[in-house]
Parts: C-alpha cells; structure tokens; sequence
C-alpha cells in the first residue's frame, strides 16, 4: 500500500513508540485487508486503555494508511508532544468553546482530501465494568453522512490487560496481546441524503457501535449485553438511588403546651419522641 501521505513527522513518531511497543505487547491483527488502500475513510474503534491509541496506531501504520486522531487541543500546545501532534496531522478538539464544531470540519476536510480520520464514538475510557463498548457520540456518524466516505469499524482488546481503564500502573508480566480486528464497511446508505435530525445521527451511531461491538464479540469469544451501558443513564439512576436511600427529614418537634401539668409533661415528652422517629 501506497505510503506517500505518511510524512516525516509520522515516521519519527513510529521510530520512536515502535520498539517499546514491539518489547512490551504480542500482535494478533486481523482484517487490514479492509483498509482502504485509496481515498478518505474513517475508522471507528473502541477505547478501554489510555495506550490503546498508540497500539492502534501501530496496527494502522503497518496497513501504509496513518490514521489522524481526534485530540484535546491542550495536547497541541505543550512543547515536543504539541510539535509532534502538529507534525503528523491529528486534529485538535476544542471542548466547551465556540469552536467545538471546528474539529468536525477538518475531520470533514481530511476525509475530503483523502486522508483517514479515526474517531473514538465513546468520546473516553469505556466505563462498562466488563470493559465493553458504551453508547456513542454522533461526531463520526456526523461525519460519515457528511461524505459519504466508508467507516471501517476495528475492534480492540489486550492493551487493557495492560493498564486497565482508569488504572496508574501497568502489569508488564506476563506480556500481553493486542488483539485487533478491522470489519468491512458499515452499510449506512440508508442515512444518506436525509435531513441529519438528532435522531437519525444517533440510529447511524447506534448502528456504527453494534458493528464495532459484533468485532469485538468475536475477539473475546463473549456475547455483548443486549443494553449498551450508557453514563448519562447511569448518572441519573445513580442519583435516583441515591434520592431514595437518604432518610427523609424528620419533623421539627412540637414543645409541650406550656400549662402542662407535672403529670402531663412525661406523656407529652413521649409523644414527641416518637413523632420525631418518623417512618
């Protein structure tokens, strides 16, 4: 496959992150048949490690078609790493600002211009306890309907073997195996030419995740549950657990009438008492 758009940035990156890569993890890589040799594409994967980015572009680099990530824009302004970031072309995400939707349109841009865009639908760390892809995100759908361009879904697992989701320190020993698998495009032909409704953004993402999920089901040998997991859901049911565990506030209590008798005052504390106790 063609390598002319890999560039010297993209090399000396590879020189660099190859060998501990090569030392540190097995490959079993599967289905680069299925990258396009020519023409603008995106590749949609999952993401259950903070290193899995680099073990995928390591698989990708080796198909001769270099993926341009989507990134925090803080990563391209802090010196070697900003310079390298700038060097092999990923595409800065500038979250919670009036450009938030610029990183849509150069991923739109790159894709038209023939390169691969490879987009993370989760938007982070999966946060399934069983490490399974979430819901998505609709930048990539977004994106895809925009240009009509093939979306590769690749499934991933073994670098979060690794380091865990969240974890801070890796298990080097026994070495582990980064298992990928790319599919054929995802069919969303019957997206195309229809006004991008919130809802048909997320059927096509729904769509994009089951596939990428499907590659991932063969790798493990496992089924998926039939619900992806979804945080925002998770958030609000969290909190409605949370509601309904609190004790409901106990009623002021009501002082005993001031002209009670020496007799009445032991009752009247009584009945107090137990009002507060409540439910």
């Amino acid at each position: 496959m063609s390598r002319r758009r890999i560039g010297f940035w993209y090399r000396f990156a590879a020189v660099i992150c190859k060998p501990p890569l090569v030392v540190l993890i097995k490959r079993d890589w599967r289905g680069m048949e299925n990258i396009p040799v020519d023409g603008g594409f995106i590749t949609v994967m999952n993401h259950n490690s903070y290193i899995d980015p680099f073990a995928y572009a390591h698989f990708q680099y080796n198909t001769g078609r270099v993926p341009r990530f989507l990134a925090k824009s803080g990563l391209f302004k802090k010196g070697f790493v900003g310079a390298v970031m700038r060097g092999t072309g990923q595409i800065p995400v500038y979250r919670e600002s009036t450009d938030a939707l610029s990183a849509f349109r150069a991923a739109i841009d790159a894709v038209e211009r023939g390169e691969c865009v490879a987009f993370y639908p989760e938007g982070t760390l999966t946060r399934d306890p069983d490490g399974w892809p979430m819901t998505g995100k609709t930048g990539a759908a977004r994106v895809a309907l925009q240009t009509k361009c093939p979306v590769i879904p690749v499934a991933q697992w073994g670098v979060n073997e690794l380091l865990p989701p969240y974890a801070k320190k890796p298990a080097l020993l026994p070495r582990k195996t980064h298992r990928v698998l790319a599919g054929p495009p995802v069919d969303l032909s019957r997206f195309y030419d229809r006004e991008m409704t919130p809802e048909l953004l997320r059927e096509a993402t729904e769509v994009i995740m089951a596939a990428i999920t499907g590659r991932l089901e063969q790798i493990r040998g496992r089924t998926a549950p039939a619900v992806p997991y979804d945080p925002r859901r998770e958030r609000i049911e969290q909190r409605r657990r949370t509601q309904t565990q609190s004790p409901a506030p106990a009623p002021a209590p009501t002082p005993a009438p001031a002209a009670a008798s020496a007799e009445e005052a032991p009752v009247a504390r009584e009945a107090v008492q137990e009002e507060g106790q409540g439910t």
